[in-house]
């Protein structure tokens, strides 16, 4: 088996100019993510975790070839994506699909399913006209949906069903890597759980490589082998899914979970120190650590220079936090 990461990003950054002024020109930039750098091994689910604003789907759609980096490099199966030809781009393109946050957004409300699912099998030759419903029905028993769907539009479905028809567009070109760009923030709590069992029976029975965007740790944390946790722009903290869990160091991991509601009347009660403020300025962002005006351990040397990813001593395997202070704890 070849240590070649199936995906590696090194130092991506994503600007996205600001116009303005009479005559226009660039007054700015808005810095979506700045410099952020990991790597996802075959057959593996890596979680992104942090709030809204913090350049989670950004990084999904530079991924998957939706949006170009500002700088950086994004590495398939150790090749430069940016190098490859268009015609060889255009195949690959094919091995690197996206399931987005609002399904219904996602699918064309003018066609039928079976158009919608067969039109990009037979482009990319994945299937022939003599395969292509046979393969069609193969992939929504799959996402547990019966064929009599191909018939119907997606405005005739359930939230729910539309996320399974949109993970279903995603594996109907055979894909190695999917984004999963929140797939169940829109959804209801017990349609979440649905999603998410699929998700995870999904990625062990076709051995697919998985990024999971979300906001809470505990839906990350189920479907993840890795945890990465992401804070305006960059990457605070990332490790085995459990290590991060149960032994979280970076102050904002820490809040991040303290944020979870607990069930427990007697545990609720117990103080916790919620996180406070909103994410800072993309545009202007903190100097020094990003993270030191919410900080409740933050010092002058947080706001004066900026943390490096170091490796956690004693923890769990290839275990980095950005915070030399919560490491000294």
């Amino acid at each position: 088996m070849s240590d070649t990461p199936l995906i590696q990003v090194e130092n991506m950054k994503k600007y996205y100019p600001i116009k303005g002024g009479i005559i226009t020109h660039t007054t700015g930039y808005v810095k979506s993510v700045d410099g952020v750098s990991f790597s996802i091994r075959k057959g593996e689910t890596l979680g992104l975790v942090g709030e809204s604003g913090c350049g989670k789907s950004t990084i999904g759609r530079q991924l998957v070839g939706l949006e170009n980096p500002t700088e950086g490099t994004i590495y398939y199966k150790g090749r430069n994506l940016a190098e490859m030809k268009k015609e060889e781009m255009k195949q690959i393109r094919t091995n690197l699909q996206m399931v987005f946050q609002d399904p219904y957004s996602s699918l064309n409300p003018r066609k039928h399913i079976y158009e919608i699912l067969a039109q990009p099998m037979l482009f990319h030759k994945i299937s022939t006209k003599a395969t292509v419903e046979k393969d069609i029905e193969k992939i929504l028993d799959m996402v547990g949906l019966p064929k009599s769907v191909l018939g119907r539009y997606p405005h005739e479905f359930s939230g729910g069903q539309r996320q399974r028809i949109g993970i279903a567009k995603a594996l109907s070109l055979n894909p190695e890597f999917i984004v999963c760009d929140e797939p169940v923030s829109a959804l209801d709590v017990s349609i979440q759980a649905q999603i998410l069992n699929l998700l995870r029976s999904l990625q062990k029975e076709l051995d697919l490589t998985l990024l999971f965007v979300g906001h809470g740790l505990g839906a990350v944390n189920y479907v993840s082998d890795r945890i990465a946790v992401m804070y305006l722009g960059k990457i605070v903290e990332i490790g085995e899914a459990k290590e991060i869990f149960n032994n979280p160091i970076h102050p904002y991991t820490k809040a991040l979970l303290n944020a979870v509601p607990v069930p427990d009347p007697e545990e609720r009660e117990l103080e916790k120190r919620i996180l406070q403020g909103e994410i800072g300025s993309s545009t202007n962002p903190p100097s020094g650590c990003r993270f030191h005006p919410r900080c409740p351990f933050a010092t002058k040397e947080c706001s004066e220079k900026e943390p490096e990813m170091l490796e956690v001593t004693g923890a769990g395997k290839e275990h980095f936090v950005a915070c030399p202070y919560s490491m000294d704890k």
